[in-house]
């Protein structure tokens, strides 16, 4: 067991004066860079085009992922039964939780043999790694806080409903809380660096997970009722008057009804109702985050994010985990915690793409850390990756998987498509197609037309030949790719593609089966007969996932 008392006793001197106001902001340490071996260029993340990639070992990296069950990772021994069904899934990251209450179960005092076993067995095992810190938040609850935090309430306040009632919900209002979870992130950043610096194993960071107040839509305790009486944060205003026409909808609404004032107190600013509480948890939230994240980058400078739980439609703040970076809080997100890389959505619900869209909006780089199980899922990792330029996916619980599950095929082939994708994010020569599914899970399955390279491409959720009623079209997807000017990639499942162009008819040169092999494509089957319905479409199969390459030419 290692124990880092020198560590956290100079952590706890330099950040723990001084800080019993809850208006103070804290002060970040900075390790002693001698005291850190010599390490490899830091994963970060660089502008592509109009994508964002994260760059490790000096190359952008396409994460194909999969996020552990919650319990999962607290025993390194059960974990290990699950390595060799990862491979087979070809998964390149695993997206693991290291929790407040396991590094730090005494105050002061730190243990990091969880952490570095983990990175060990990563590594062991060929995959990186995406922390995920279950800090003073895990699901609105506090349940992964250390036992000392969780039984002095009078030191670590508890956010309280109208009544009074204490919640399980730390309070965003309170300076203790804050900086006893921002001095354990960088005790565990440093170490990370330290121990990981060199390998690069550990990617990106998560910061909290899935933060927000249920069943009341903000903390009523007094240091939160004063705080809401008080004027909307300048910073905020500031952000708003300077982004006034990219603001997401929802919040430009309110903030137009009430006359869009440049200042006054919440309500007059925003109006009386749950979404200005939600308005108003959410800027504290998200100057709580930023805190701890700026602490952590100060440490080990690595992307990090924050994650949402996703909203039922027509659901009020307080019935759901409100007050997280969801798509209409964007904006006081962003202007709250600058030191957050970027927002990204927990997609459990059917409506995958409308959930993408909004969280691709103004420059927020698409990077989905749990998704849902289902036919659905590699589908939704193929569009996320070929129409939102996605950093990367992730289903949850994956050691819940089997090895030859259709996520493991869809996988398989964007591994080796991953040069050829990296290579054209931004560059408005990649597209993606999938059947919009609802919110009740009804399938729009019409055909859908995209252009691409001067030529239409129109795309049934269907293969020619197979009765409809043995299809699911919900877990058919392709992206397309330009490579030439009449030259295409299309890979996926599942569709027919047939082609036209604007002021002609456009034909099949060739179609060729292959792969890509250390970024070299290799032919396979030239389809010119029966595979192409005589030169009239592509179809992709729907048993597996897989790529052609496809030449058009014109004629009249």
């Amino acid at each position: 067991m290692r124990i880092y008392l020198a560590l956290s006793f100079c952590l706890f001197m330099l950040l723990g004066c001084g800080l019993q106001s809850e208006n103070v902001s804290p002060e970040i340490s900075v390790p002693d860079e001698a005291s850190i071996p010599h390490e490899a260029s830091i994963p970060h993340l660089r502008a592509h085009g109009t994508a964002t990639q994260l760059v490790v070992h000096d190359k952008p990296f396409l994460i194909l992922g999969g996020e552990l069950g919650n319990s999962t990772v607290s025993d390194l021994g059960y974990l290990e039964q699950y390595w060799p069904v990862f491979e087979a899934l070809h998964l390149n990251t695993i997206l693991a939780p290291v929790s407040w209450e396991l590094i730090e179960p005494v105050e002061g005092q730190f243990d990091f043999s969880s952490v570095d076993g983990l990175i060990e067995a990563a590594r062991a095992h060929n995959q990186k790694l995406v922390i995920l810190w279950f800090g003073s938040w895990k699901n609105s609850m506090s349940s992964y806080v250390p036992a000392w935090v969780k039984r002095d309430q009078s030191r670590f306040p508890r956010a309280q409903k109208p009544d009074g009632t204490g919640l399980e919900i730390l309070s965003p209002f309170s300076a203790e809380n804050r900086d006893a979870d921002m001095r354990a992130f960088q005790a565990l950043m440093t170490h990370i660096r330290g121990f990981d610096g060199q390998q690069n194993t550990v990617i990106m960071v998560q910061v909290e997970n899935e933060i927000g107040m249920i069943p009341s839509a903000r903390d009523h305790r007094a240091a939160a009722n004063a705080r809401f009486a008080q004027d909307v944060p300048a910073e905020l205003m500031a952000y708003l008057e300077g982004h006034t026409e990219m603001l997401a909808p929802e919040l430009r609404q309110h903030w137009n009804a009430n006359g869009r004032l440049s200042q006054g107190k919440w309500e007059h600013v925003f109006g009386r109702s749950v979404w200005t509480e939600e308005y108003f948890m959410a800027w504290q939230f998200a100057r709580y985050v930023d805190a701890i994240a700026s602490a952590g980058k100060a440490a080990y400078p690595l992307p990090m994010f924050v994650n949402a739980a996703l909203v039922r439609p027509g659901v009020l703040p307080g019935a759901y985990p409100s007050a997280g970076p969801l798509p209409h809080l964007i904006d006081i997100w962003r202007a709250g915690a600058p030191s957050i890389d970027f927002l990204s959505p927990d997609i459990y619900f059917p409506n995958f793409v409308h959930w993408t869209s909004r969280y691709t909006q103004e420059g927020n780089p698409l990077f989905v850390p749990e998704a849902g199980p289902g036919p659905a899922t590699p589908a939704n990792g193929f569009y996320a990756i070929g129409q939102h330029d996605a950093i990367g996916f992730s289903p949850f619980a994956i050691e819940q998987y089997k090895r030859d599950d259709r996520l493991g095929s869809a996988y398989s082939l964007l591994s080796y498509l991953a040069p050829v994708i990296l290579e054209h994010q931004g560059d408005g020569r990649m597209v993606a197609v999938r059947a919009p599914i609802a919110f009740d899970g009804t399938i729009d399955d019409a055909p859908q037309s995209v252009s691409l390279g001067g030529y239409d491409f129109h795309v049934s959720f269907y293969q020619r030949f197979r009765a409809k009623d043995q299809q699911n079209p919900a877990a058919h997807a392709a992206m397309i790719i330009q490579l030439g000017p009449e030259e295409f990639l299309i890979a996926g499942s599942g569709l027919t593609i047939t082609f036209s162009t604007p002021g002609g008819i456009a034909g099949i040169e060739s179609i060729w089966e292959g792969r890509y092999e250390d970024g070299v494509w290799q032919r396979g089957r030239l389809f010119n007969g029966d595979a192409s319905h005589q030169g009239r479409h592509v179809r992709l199969s729907s048993e597996d996932f897989s790529v052609q390459r496809v030449k058009l030419y014109t004629y009249k």
